[in-house]
This record gives structure tokens, C-alpha cells and sequence, in this order.
């Protein structure tokens, strides 16, 4: 997944996605880019992925994020933050995808027309009870959640990533976890 999501980042980049900037200080932008999101990609990935329980969309939602991240690069202040950044970027990138599933309706199909591939994330998740439970929480407590119990993130720094107060973010945590009980219980 990575290699596959660096060429297609370098090919995005290589196109001049940044606007009318030097030749050379594309480049130089282009490489640093690059070689700084690729320490975070794994990360990221596994992010969207638990946030997004799907494999595939994950790795749409991560192309998307750093698209964003690409886009919005060159106004980047302080470069050693670019893992918490990148980790914003993707978790409003899922809350939106998360946002839009609700309002799209299904259709079932033959199972016998069905392809099955192996997928971590929904594997994973729904061998366990909790990761079942996460489809029923809002998209903004499902960050929270994945953020501090899959992530083992403190609550300041969940706040400090997704850029809300500390109190929304025990307000969040507080009603995710009283409604996965809920969910579990079932």
C-alpha cells in the first residue's frame, strides 16, 4: 500500500498541484514533502483504516488526506509536526467520508456475486464486539475513540491533533463509551 501511495503522491506532486511556484523550490518542496510523509504513512493508514473499517477506503481517504497535505504544504509553519498534522488532516478526511455513508443508501447484492478479499480493518473489527459497536457512534466520537484506545493517545494530545477544547473531547469520549456499553449489551 505505501510504495503504491508514494508514486501516486510524487506523480500528484510532480504535476504542480502547489500552483505558480519556482521551478527549483518545487522540487525542493517536492522532496521534503515526500520524505517527511512517508515516516507517517503507515500511521495514517491504520488510522483511516480503524476510523473507516474498510481497507479500500482507507487507502482512498489517505490519498485524499495528503492530496490536502500537499496542497496545503507550503504554508506548513512548523515541519517537525507533520505527523500530528497529517493525523488531522486524515481524521476530518474520514469524518466527512463517515458523514456521507449515512446519507447514501444500499443496495444488497448476490452474495454469490460478491468478491471476497481479505480487509485488516473489517476483519479485525468485526471479530470484536467494540469494533462492531463503532458503526452505531457519531463520526466525531469514533475519531476520539479510535484516537485514544487503538491510538493510546492522552486526551490533551487528541485535542491538540483534531484542534477542539479538552472538554469536548472528555464530552465526546464520555458518550462514545456510554453508548459502545450500551451497543455491547445488546
Amino acid at each position: 500500500m505505501e510504495s503504491c501511495t508514494l508514486s501516486v503522491l510524487e506523480a500528484h506532486v510532480s504535476y504542480g498541484a502547489l500552483g505558480p511556484v519556482a521551478e527549483g523550490d518545487a522540487a525542493l518542496l517536492r522532496v521534503e514533502f515526500v520524505r517527511l510523509a512517508d515516516r507517517h504513512l503507515d500511521g495514517a493508514y491504520k488510522l483511516a483504516g480503524y476510523l473507516l473499517g474498510d481497507a479500500g477506503e482507507a487507502e482512498d481517504a489517505l490519498q485524499e488526506a495528503l492530496a490536502r497535505a500537499w496542497r496545503a504544504w507550503p504554508n506548513m509553519r512548523d515541519q517537525d509536526s507533520i505527523g500530528p498534522w497529517l493525523d488531522r488532516i486524515v481524521a476530518n478526511v474520514c469524518k466527512t467520508r463517515i458523514a456521507a455513508r449515512k446519507r447514501v443508501r444500499s443496495v444488497g447484492f448476490d452474495d454469490r456475486l460478491e468478491v471476497h478479499a481479505p480487509d485488516p480493518f473489517r476483519a479485525t473489527l468485526a471479530r470484536d464486539a467494540v469494533g462492531r459497536a463503532l458503526d452505531r457512534l457519531s463520526a466525531e466520537q469514533r475519531i476520539v475513540v479510535v484516537l485514544r484506545y487503538w491510538r493510546d493517545m492522552p486526551l490533551e494530545q487528541i485535542a491538540t491533533r483534531l484542534d477542539v477544547p479538552l472538554g469536548t473531547v472528555k464530552s465526546r469520549l464520555h458518550y462514545a463509551l456510554k453508548l459502545l456499553g450500551q451497543e455491547i449489551e445488546r
